[in-house]
């Protein structure tokens, strides 16, 4: 039965009142030594305390889309195949340059099926890719605009955005949740928003309840050349995705949104913009992020170090948004380290740090971007 379903979800509900029915009928029918009534009772009690807990929290997972599975909530999910050596370059690059970049790979062509969630709209695919580079294993959804399939665009490639969830999170909640393709199909048909490939991967990598930070970690995971290198690629060898990173882009939120800004910056090679909905620069501030624990990933992984130390300033555009405490001074100071042709935009938001903050902001952000990645004619 999956975490997300609707039969589970029935199933926690109807238990509610099964467990209330359950202590009202069984009460003053405890027999025995006192202490083991007053145990029995107690029994009771907790078993209708976790019911209705459980139900509150299936609720509000599925709600929100925090876990995707049974894996994903008790952590057994190991999703490294292999952490191959990554070398980089004299420049501290990894010496590859945009996705497509190799005319000898052979391409890898995917396997889609619709994705099994009521929460997600139909049109939405999922394929299992095993990443050649990083070595990471894991599911990647894939949404078309309404024009990839208009015969008048038969000739035409498109602009793609990734989009990665806060941790933990799951793959699908930009489309569950946030309800991205739903918001912004209409928006593509009237042309106010640029036809975008929405492409949304897996970032729960480690089965021990660890954020990654989207960071390569020797010996530990290569989740910068999965969502960097390896889903791209993908994106390319199945899709009409245009290859040049002037139209490719990738927004997150929370510890999504810190990889946004990391990634566009670390990698304008291969974005041009990055959205971050209520992130932050810092990697501690994930008190459970791998790149916090030690204090050289830490420092390179953090946007605002990244930004400073370029050797010449990127041709990166950031969306950042947070409310005051949460994001909008990470905002400003990347703000103010950028020099052209790195731009920042800081939006300040109200509310908390919650998908009913984020969910409103989809139009406004992606007409920020159509902006900022042109519609091609």
């Amino acid at each position: 039965m999956q975490l997300t379903g609707t039969p589970f979800l029935l199933l926690t509900i109807v238990l509610v009142p099964v467990s209330i029915a359950v202590a009202l009928l069984l009460w003053g029918r405890v027999r025995g030594p006192k202490p083991f009534q007053a145990l029995s009772r107690i029994v009771m009690l907790l078993f209708c305390q976790i019911t209705a807990v459980l139900m509150v929290f299936v609720m509000v997972n599925n709600a929100n889309l925090i876990y995707g599975s049974w894996d994903d909530l008790l952590g057994t999910g190991n999703h490294v195949r292999a952490v191959p050596d990554l070398r980089t370059g004299p420049d501290g690059s990894d010496g590859a340059g945009g996705p497509g970049n190799d005319a000898q790979r052979t391409k890898v062509l995917q396997q889609f099926k619709p994705v099994d969630d009521p929460k997600v709209p139909e049109d939405v695919r999922t394929t299992d890719l095993k990443g050649e580079v990083s070595g990471v294993d894991g599911e990647v959804l894939v949404w078309l605009p309404p024009q990839y399939d208009d015969p008048a665009y038969k000739d035409r490639t498109f602009p793609v955005v990734e989009l990665l969830p806060g941790w933990p999170g799951s793959s699908k909640t930009w489309f569950g949740t946030l309800k991205v393709s739903e918001q912004l199909k209409p928006m593509m048909r009237d042309g106010q928003v640029a036809p975008f490939i929405l492409v949304s991967p897996r970032t729960n990598l480690l089965g021990d309840s660890t954020d990654t930070g989207c960071a390569d970690v020797p010996g530990k995971v290569n989740a910068d050349a999965w969502l960097s290198r390896d889903v791209p690629q993908m994106v390319l060898d199945n899709f009409r995705a245009d290859p040049s990173p002037e139209r490719w882009a990738v927004a997150g939120y929370s510890a999504g949104a810190h990889c946004a800004a990391k990634l566009a910056l670390e990698h304008p090679n291969r974005y041009r913009a990055g959205i971050s909905l209520s992130g932050y620069n810092d990697p501690a501030t994930e008190g459970k992020s791998l790149t916090a624990k030690d204090p050289h990933l830490r420092e390179v992984s953090n946007p605002l170090n990244i930004l400073k130390s370029a050797k010449t300033p990127p041709k990166t555009a950031l969306y950042v948004s947070g409310n005051k405490g949460d994001g909008l001074e990470a905002g400003e100071a990347l703000k103010a380290a950028a020099k052209p042709p790195t731009t920042v935009t800081v939006q300040e938001t109200s509310g908390s740090h919650s998908s009913d903050v984020w969910k409103p902001m989809v139009p406004g952000v992606f007409t920020w971007l159509t902006a900022t990645i042109p519609v091609q004619h």
